[in-house]
């Protein structure tokens, strides 16, 4: 998988948006941050998803972490390392796109912050 212009990605990445932080920031002390659950989900459901959208099947989706894991999100801790592979995946595939991905986001803090 080649390296993805990705605005969105690159400030994820940049500004150190772990769930570490995150969680010593609002005080929150369990270790598994509260989107990991959905992750798997989302994983899991793409594993076996059968429909007209070019999804990653299995191999090519852990194929595609651990590369992306270990060169361009190599600064990521786990698991926010394989949430923002996954993401690079879907948006280098076309399945999401940039502007989507911003807008899923911000609902997200929206939500966090209300």
């Amino acid at each position: 998988m080649t390296e993805l212009h990705s605005e969105t990605l690159r400030q994820i990445v940049d500004g150190q948006q772990v769930w570490p932080r995150m969680a010593a920031k609002y005080g929150v002390e369990n270790p598994v941050p509260p989107w990991k659950t959905s992750l798997d989900g989302l994983c899991d459901a793409l594993d076996h998803a059968s429909c007209d959208v070019p999804v990653p099947n299995f191999k090519e989706r852990r194929d595609e972490e651990d590369a992306l894991s270990s060169t361009l999100y190599a600064d990521l801790p786990y698991p926010e390392n394989q949430l923002v592979s996954l993401a690079h995946s879907l948006l280098a595939r076309g399945v999401i796109t940039e502007a989507e991905l911003q807008r899923r986001l911000a609902a997200v803090r929206a939500r966090l912050e209300a």
